[in-house]
């Protein structure tokens, strides 16, 4: 059940291809319950994940200790389990996509009227934009709504599965709200083919990158390599970069924020970018932190002898 996807080219075997086949009629099963039954689910899926499985506990645990010093073991416990809640109700709640009326998904998943002044801002400037935000809330629904809601046309940066027919089933559930995907190694190039129209391109940018190309800093008390690639090419073709989080309101409930970085990334110092990022991510996090991925080992990597440290004042 790991939602994180490993850049890899597609691959083909006959197994992967019987997988896929005898799990889609449970997938599309699962994605017609109604919200009610589908929460019955998610809890019973927790039950297993959190008391029977245990699924990556340990790992949330350490990132959860690692993260929150400060914070007592019951503390840490609470968040743990709220986590895992979530995290059952976010994975159920991907697969709903495939079969989600938009008027529903729309009930569900909001801008703030902020927000949505401030795209529709840019946007009646012809505008294109450059969004970044991090696995918090539900990322897959508010990729969907967002494309629905703004004039501008979505394109969400991605890792390819390694499975095609898995990677199919995923595009198919990110591009149903008319969202278009890139994969990560194709970014720039296909956004300097789209330059001419009025696009937001999504950087999910607090995956783990090779810490031999990273920028380094400090995020949860803990060195932390970032991916460069979206300031870098902010940088190039000196789009507003617009920090966007996705907040949980309630059980099913979301609401999308937005707020500018830089209306104009050229200016700004190396590296000024990626620590306003990852400094208001960190703040998000600190708020609602059960709404994280803390199952994803963020911080797999040690900081190379040679790399500098960008520690924040």
């Amino acid at each position: 059940m790991n939602l994180q996807h490993k850049h890899t080219a597609t691959a083909f075997s006959p197994a992967s291809a019987l997988i896929y086949y005898i799990s889609l009629p449970f997938i599309y099963l699962v994605s017609v319950l109604p919200f009610r039954l589908l929460y019955l689910l998610s809890n019973f899926l927790n039950f297993l994940l959190f008391r029977v499985i245990g699924y990556r506990k340990k790992v949330v645990l350490a990132n959860l200790h690692k993260s929150f010093p400060e914070m007592t073991d019951t503390e840490i416990y609470r968040i743990c389990k709220k986590f895992y809640q979530h995290f059952c109700d976010f994975f159920l709640e991907t697969l709903k996509i495939l079969t989600i009326r938009k008027k529903e998904l729309l009930k569900r998943c909001q801008f703030t009227p902020e927000a949505f002044d401030l795209l529709s801002k840019f946007a009646d400037q012809d505008k294109s934009v450059l969004l970044v935000m991090g696995h918090n809330g539900n990322w897959e629904w508010s990729c969907n709504a967002f494309n629905m809601l703004s004039k501008h046309q979505l394109f969400v940066v991605y890792h390819p599965i390694s499975n095609k027919y898995f990677d199919g089933l995923m595009r198919r559930i990110r591009e149903r709200g008319g969202s278009r995907l890139i994969a990560m190694k194709n970014t720039y190039r296909e956004m300097a083919h789209n330059k001419n129209g009025l696009n937001a391109t999504a950087f999910v940018a607090d995956q783990t990158p090779q810490p031999d190309h990273a920028y380094w800093t400090t995020f949860l008390h803990q060195d932390t390599p970032v991916f460069k690639g979206m300031e870098v090419i902010a940088k190039k073709m000196d789009l507003p970069v617009l920090y966007t989080s996705v907040k949980k309101i309630k059980r099913g409930y979301y609401e999308m924020t937005a707020e500018v970085l830089s209306e104009h990334p050229v200016n700004t110092a190396d590296g000024e970018l990626t620590e306003l990022f990852t400094r208001r991510l960190e703040k998000d996090i600190i708020g609602q932190p059960e709404t994280w991925l803390w199952s994803h080992r963020r911080w797999k990597h040690k900081r190379p002898a040679d790399a500098e440290l960008h520690v924040e004042n």
